[in-house]
């Protein structure tokens, strides 16, 4: 028999950052107007800024791209967010510059705690280095720091280990533009991650 009591989950530990008409507001603009296909490009980093974003230069934010709370994400300089991105943001995300967070890759601060009866939240904050790539439909988990030329394969889990800061090796390399490219590519390959990953 389970001890699980989700009945008993208070959403404590989660700081919302904004009023509750604020994030209605936000919730009617997203799914109206940000993540529609027809809102042009150059608008979305305005209407992120809008919502409490800081959002730097050259930014490209493609159509359904999802933001949990805008107020809770900083974006550097000519980063690209591609179709189907998701940032769930319960705590901030930080993408440095020259950030590539590729189609339907998922950014996930938000966890519970596995042994507690009640579920409570167990969330952190996640950190993209300048010029990293989260490559298509890759998950980057709570608590992670994905270092700067770092790279998350297509397909690929990335979760925080205890103890460290970016972890594991096996999914995740430094980008190495001194190597033959057939070499950077022997690198980025992960067992079961898609053929074509580094590029």
């Amino acid at each position: 028999m389970t001890t699980r009591r989700l009945q008993d989950f208070t959403g404590a530990g989660h700081e919302k950052g904004r009023s509750t008409g604020w994030r209605i507001a936000w919730w009617a603009v997203s799914n109206l107007v940000f993540r529609a296909w027809w809102c042009p490009a150059r608008l979305r980093p305005a209407i992120l800024r809008a919502f409490g974003a800081r959002v730097g230069r050259g930014v490209n934010i493609r159509n359904d791209v999802r933001v949990h709370w805008p107020w809770k994400l900083e974006i550097g300089d000519h980063c690209w967010l591609g179709e189907g991105a998701w940032l769930l943001n319960l705590e901030p995300i930080t993408l440095g510059d020259q950030v590539c967070v590729s189609q339907e890759a998922v950014l996930c601060t938000g966890s519970h705690r596995l042994r507690d009866p009640a579920f409570a939240y167990d969330n952190a904050p996640i950190v993209i280095g300048d010029g990293a790539w989260v490559a298509l439909r890759a998950i980057v988990l709570r608590g992670v720091v994905v270092p700067a030329d770092g790279l998350v394969p297509a397909g690929a889990v990335l979760a925080r280990t205890p103890g460290a800061v970016a972890e594991p090796a096996a999914a995740i390399v430094p980008a190495a533009p001194s190597l033959p490219r057939q070499r950077r590519e022997a690198l980025g390959r992960v067992p079961g991650a898609a053929e074509g990953a580094v590029r």
